[in-house]
């Protein structure tokens, strides 16, 4: 039996747009709405009483508590769009989105979001478990309401959460020291430059540092990695002295790893000598990371394809208020190797634009 979601692809346009035609709802321009209109005639389609029933019935609130991305970091753009998508697709069942975006860098805003959020009495929430004090804290609150939450991106052991959606972090560092083994198969000198580690406790990034450390040892690889920890790496001239200074007095480096999602700016850093002769991977196929792997200064990245992270996180959790399906405990995306030549397949979603999606929720 043809869907909503059939109708919609086939239309190129969203379930949502789908949905208020079908329903006399407006807001559809009368080209659109008379192409999709053929589109259902031509297959017969017939509104799901059952989908009707529970939009009328049930009234859900999920509301997302996710880091805001700015021009100079657009990694967490991606999973907002994907949320946005989501939000669109499953209203016309009842579930209605909010989200709220904090400053990833400052524990504060995070909590003082959080409380913004709770006082719009959410039936469920999605949250980056960016700060773990304040999740303790967050959690307990939640906990006590008895209402569900879901960790997305972030994974913290240790919690009541119906469920992680993200990538497996390890997996994915191990995957990026066979990556860099790959590069330079003899032994060698690698260096870890981690940053905003005075800041916050992310999980990821430990898992994916253990995960690229743990490759060479499991495998008995006589090749060593070296941790360079930068506080704030948004410093330019700063980091730029730290790191070519280190690079100055370790010449034995070959390979630099970078475990999140701003290896731009340590290439917008090195100095060309470096920068020619040292392999580099890092994560997330951003705008700024991915025209630096399109010009070889970065030789792989490693997606963990946010815009899905989000889609999931929602579709999931609204199957479970709806239908009380349980989700499984560990939702890992794939995992991504991304190169110069097949990048541009990866960024699908980048055409999403968050304005059309605006328009449709």
């Amino acid at each position: 039996m043809i869907t909503i979601k059939d109708i919609a692809k086939e239309a190129n346009v969203s379930e949502g747009t789908v949905d208020r035609v079908i329903h006399n709802r407006g807001g559809v321009s009368k080209k659109t709405e008379t192409r999709i209109r053929k589109i259902l005639d031509h297959h017969n389609f017939s509104v799901n009483p059952v989908a009707s029933a529970l939009a009328m019935k049930n009234k859900h609130q999920i509301s997302v508590l996710i880091p805001e991305y700015k021009e100079d970091d657009l990694f967490w753009k991606s999973p907002y769009l994907g949320i946005l998508k989501a939000a669109d697709d499953v209203k016309s069942y009842g579930v209605q989105i909010n989200i709220f975006t904090f400053n990833q860098y400052d524990p504060l805003s995070y909590f003082n979001t959080f409380r913004t959020l709770l006082a719009t009495n959410p039936t469920a929430v999605i949250m980056v478990p960016n700060f773990s004090k304040e999740t303790h804290t967050i959690v307990t609150q939640l906990e006590t309401l008895n209402i569900p939450y879901l960790f997305l991106n972030i994974d913290i052991k240790g919690f009541n959460n119906i469920a992680y959606v993200g990538q497996d972090s390890y997996t994915a560092g191990y995957i990026a020291g066979k990556l860099m083994h790959f590069n330079t198969p003899k032994p060698s000198e690698f260096l870890i430059i981690q940053s905003r580690y005075n800041i916050t406790k992310n999980n990821a990034v430990s898992n994916r540092i253990k995960g690229f450390n743990d490759y060479f040892l499991k495998n008995k690889i006589n090749s060593k990695t070296q941790t360079l920890k930068i506080e704030n790496l948004n410093n330019t001239l700063e980091t730029k002295e730290i790191i070519n200074n280190y690079l100055k007095i370790h010449t034995e480096i070959k390979g630099i790893f970078v475990p999140s999602s701003r290896i731009y700016i340590v290439v917008e850093c090195l100095e060309k000598s470096h920068l020619k002769n040292i392999d580099l991977i890092g994560f997330d196929n951003t705008p700024q990371n991915t025209e630096c792997l399109l010009n070889d200064h970065v030789s792989f990245l490693i997606s963990q394809k946010p815009f899905d992270q989000g889609y999931e996180a929602i579709r999931l959790f609204s199957d479970y208020l709806i239908y009380n399906k349980i989700p499984n405990a560990k939702i890992h995306l794939p995992i991504d190797i991304l190169i110069k030549e097949n990048v541009k397949y990866n960024m699908q979603n980048d055409f999403i634009h968050e304005s059309d999606l605006q328009k449709s929720s």
